[in-house]
């Protein structure tokens, strides 16, 4: 079933409504939407609460809706418990905005979000290192293979380091405008064009993310 696990909305700097989303996204033929906007200690709990307003339309849609933020250039040493809080105020998924080569992000960014627990998404990596990946591996949290302009121009990297220490692969869109979000032509094209194998591209587009976010 088609999943996105980054997106965002005009609650930050895209150009939908959350309920225009999950229905361009619904008509496309997805079953699983996380909205996850830009959020720093200023708008963290105003983002999961706003979004939450919208699971019962998206549920007459036939999407799921997971809650989200994406905690975007806090210092490292800040990501942790702004993870934690977030899922304290009911958050289903935490997604950090990773180290991109595109973006002048803190470094140590990728390495704190891969040594928490509270993460689930580390978004668009960059030159993430084995080590990172590896801990990653151990605490859950998966890589981002992106199709946003830019931020993807790592993404062959980051599909080798995963395969190496054994970490979770995931498939986003980082949508910020309607034409953003992708088919599944879009999407296998992503994965296969990353240097995923026709079966490895089943897999990671097949993903059970309510079992991946149980963690």
């Amino acid at each position: 079933m088609m999943y996105d696990l980054h997106t965002h909305t005009i609650l930050s700097d895209g150009e939908l409504l959350p309920i225009e989303l999950v229905r361009r996204a619904a008509v496309l033929g997805y079953k699983t939407i996380a909205i996850t906007d830009h959020a720093d200690t200023s708008n963290l709990a105003y983002l999961v609460k706003a979004v939450s307003r919208c699971r019962e339309p998206a549920e007459c849609y036939g999407v799921n809706l997971l809650v989200g933020v994406e905690i975007t250039h806090l210092p490292p040493s800040m990501i942790a418990a702004a993870a934690r809080e977030a899922k304290r105020l009911d958050a289903d998924i935490v997604v950090v905005h990773g180290e991109s080569v595109l973006e002048p992000v803190a470094p140590g960014t990728n390495r704190t979000a891969c040594n928490c627990d509270d993460v689930d998404v580390l978004a668009h990596p960059g030159l993430v290192t084995l080590d990172d990946a590896r801990a990653a591996a151990e605490h859950g949290v998966a890589l981002e293979i992106t199709a946003r302009a830019g931020h993807n121009r790592t993404n062959g990297h980051v599909v080798r380091v995963a395969q190496k220490a054994g970490c979770r692969l995931v498939v986003n869109s980082d949508a910020h405008n309607p034409s953003d979000l992708m088919s599944m032509e879009v999407r296998w094209a992503l994965t296969v064009g990353a240097g995923l194998t026709e079966e490895e591209s089943r897999q990671i587009l097949s993903l059970d993310v309510l079992e991946f976010l149980r963690k």
